[in-house]
């Protein structure tokens, strides 16, 4: 079983370059600690941090499709944060995260698939960040690990610590 990661202990300093506001955040953030809001789409979020970030919104703004899992991943992520010069990242979504809106985020990810499937991706020259492939990703992770991950995340949420391998995993 895969452990909720609290990345707080590994942050420290880095916790400066998130400064983005919980009410800025985009809908198609996975819940987590990280999430992005009104950042600058300068095409950096995804060269620091591949594995983790997409653009999304009006604007393409940058948003944390897969929340991070060990202290490398965090890393990337910060750095992603770092080279936003809107500072708009932000890390404290277990402070807002509730279980009942991390259920309702997880009934409403058809919303996500749907954008997914109908941005014209290809209109975006980005080609050297491999946003298709990023965007087939997303849809893949939606339909295959993240209802785990998600249920990992209830317990953090619910008990306050990682579940434990015989532990009951709440539902989504």
């Amino acid at each position: 079983m895969t452990l909720y990661f609290d990345p707080g202990p590994v942050l420290g300093e880095d916790r400066e370059a998130f400064r983005g506001r919980w009410e800025d955040r985009l809908w198609p953030n996975v819940p987590g600690p990280f999430y992005g809001g009104e950042t600058d789409t300068c095409r950096t979020g995804r060269i620091s941090a591949p594995q983790h970030v997409l653009y999304g919104g009006e604007h393409l703004t940058e948003y944390v499709y897969r929340q991070p899992r060990t202290p490398a991943e965090v890393a990337r992520l910060v750095e992603a944060a770092d080279c936003d010069p809107f500072l708009g990242y932000g890390c404290d979504g277990d402070a807002h995260w509730t279980p009942e809106a991390v259920r309702e985020w997880w009934r409403d990810r058809g919303r996500i698939t749907q954008y997914l499937s109908e941005h014209d991706w290809d209109g975006i020259d980005w080609a050297r960040q491999e946003l298709r492939a990023a965007v087939r990703d997303y849809e893949s992770y939606i339909a295959g690990g993240l209802a785990m991950d998600l249920r990992i995340y209830l317990y953090w949420l619910e008990e306050g610590r990682s579940p434990a391998p015989d532990d009951q995993l709440p539902q989504l």
